[in-house]
């Protein structure tokens, strides 16, 4: 990517790092140095240093090689398989395991594990970051999850993610009870306005997203809660129960801060996942038992 301007006024006496990172606050200052030290940024037609002070007019070019993708290996990594045949198979994830490789996260996910045990047998409509993934759950949610081994098995998953006919039930400890035994929650989700890496209700540019909640068993200021998702949007749950005074338990990115019991993240499991096989053309319905600390957890709560 090539990008040029022409310094200010408002430039001038500016380091050229840090100007940089100012105006394309996307990359960091130790990125633009880098890409200095490399070369890669030419003023009046000139190679400088970090430290160059900017002048009024200067003329600034740069360029940003394309990013290429690390290669995912294969890693042995165990898998807890509750199914599997020639089109799918269905994971019961544990806590702490990111589902595809990201920035940070190249190894040890779901992706790689899933490379080690089915070779060269994953779908590849999502590219070589995500093979054989359909949908993902958060990496401290834990429960089922179907990856797909061939390209027509993952199009009609997906397009049964589209029209909202897979059945995703999860469990999920909240703050707070419930008046009501069941309820739905009927707002859009999007990025937060503010804060990036969150989400959001946000009803002018986020997407039609439905909760349906019913209570299992309501305990000390807590609730035990299921939750059908009717669309799947990014951390829905999460960002739905928040949004009504009831976020989950270990959820310190929507809830409080500071947790009052030593937990990995939000206490959220994907219980049931049932969808239309994609070459029986049957339904089929998969279960993935409450993680110890989970139900070690309710034990814990209902004293």
């Amino acid at each position: 990517m090539n990008e040029k301007f022409t310094a200010s006024a408002e430039d001038e006496g500016m380091r050229i790092d840090s100007a940089l990172s100012e105006k394309y606050p996307e990359k960091s200052r130790s990125f633009f140095q880098k890409l200095i030290k490399d070369g890669m940024v030419i003023v009046n037609e000139n190679s400088i240093k970090a430290n160059y002070k900017l002048s009024e007019n200067d003329t600034v070019e740069f360029s940003i090689p394309e990013a290429v993708a690390p290669d995912i290996l294969p890693e042995d990594i165990p898998l807890d398989i509750i199914y599997e045949d020639m089109d799918i198979i269905v994971i019961n994830k544990p806590k702490g395991m990111v589902v595809h490789p990201a920035p940070g996260h190249y190894s040890g996910t779901l992706v790689n594990a899933l490379m080690y045990h089915c070779k060269n047998e994953l779908s590849g409509i999502n590219g070589v970051m995500r093979p054989g993934i359909v949908h993902r759950i958060d990496r401290d949610t834990t429960g089922v999850i179907v990856a797909c081994k061939n390209d027509v098995s993952h199009n009609a998953l997906a397009n049964q993610l589209k029209v909202h006919s897979i059945t995703r039930k999860y469990e999920a400890i909240v703050y707070n009870n419930f008046n009501d035994d069941t309820g739905i929650i009927n707002a859009p989700i999007g990025r937060h306005p503010i804060d990036r890496k969150k989400m959001a209700i946000n009803y002018k540019n986020g997407k039609d997203a439905v909760t349906h909640y019913s209570v299992i068993r309501r305990m000390n200021g807590y609730t035990h809660l299921e939750c059908q998702l009717e669309t799947g949007r990014t951390h829905q749950i999460r960002v739905h129960m928040a949004s009504i005074n009831h976020p989950l338990l270990g959820d310190i990115v929507y809830g409080p801060v500071r947790c009052p019991y030593k937990l990995e993240g939000q206490t959220l499991h994907a219980a049931v996942l049932g969808f239309i096989h994609p070459s029986t053309k049957e339904y089929m319905e998969f279960k993935a038992p409450l993680p110890d600390y989970f139900r070690k957890l309710l034990v814990l709560l209902d004293k």
